[in-house]
């Protein structure tokens, strides 16, 4: 059951408001490809416009707790934790991000974190494509969910959705 479109096939706001308000988690992640030499830029620090990794990471949290701004029929929700990391992987070569944000509520915040990921990534992207326009943002998936009556997801490894 599409839960987004009402008897008309209108899309819709879901009325949570009959939930009981529950502790929920959700874990994201993705990555941004890129050259080996624009990572040794990102690692060294000489990119351009200042310090890639810091930035990226101010920027998902930031896109996290506007994920209701973005995301049409998303619920605002009162986001009490969110951690965004980006870390260097030479074997990518580029940056793999994870993103965990945290709630007290009525529903869940899968959407934060995949905002998380995205805007972080985005980000990257932003600072870097002077010398790098070819880069890939890809992966970008929920690894977990947990609270609420659906209970606990946790994605398989990559390509398995189980």
């Amino acid at each position: 059951m599409l839960t987004h479109f009402d008897e008309q096939g209108r899309a819709h706001m879901v009325d949570v408001s009959g939930k009981a308000p529950t502790a929920r988690i959700a874990e994201a992640e993705g990555h941004v490809r890129m050259r080996a030499e624009t990572l040794a830029i990102v690692e060294d620090g000489s990119a351009k416009k200042g310090d890639v990794i810091g930035t990226a990471r101010l920027a998902g949290i930031m896109g996290a707790k506007r994920t209701a701004d973005l995301i049409p029929l998303c619920h605002p929700l009162p986001v009490t934790k969110v951690a965004v990391d980006l870390v260097p992987d030479r074997d990518l070569p580029g940056l793999r991000i994870t993103a965990t944000v945290k709630t007290t509520g009525q529903t869940g915040v899968e959407m934060e974190a995949l905002t998380a990921v995205s805007t972080a990534a985005l980000t990257v992207y932003d600072m870097l494509k002077a010398v790098d326009r070819g880069m890939e943002l890809g992966g970008i998936r929920v690894t977990l969910k947990e609270g609420g009556k659906s209970g606990r997801f946790e994605a398989g490894p990559r390509g398995d959705a189980s």
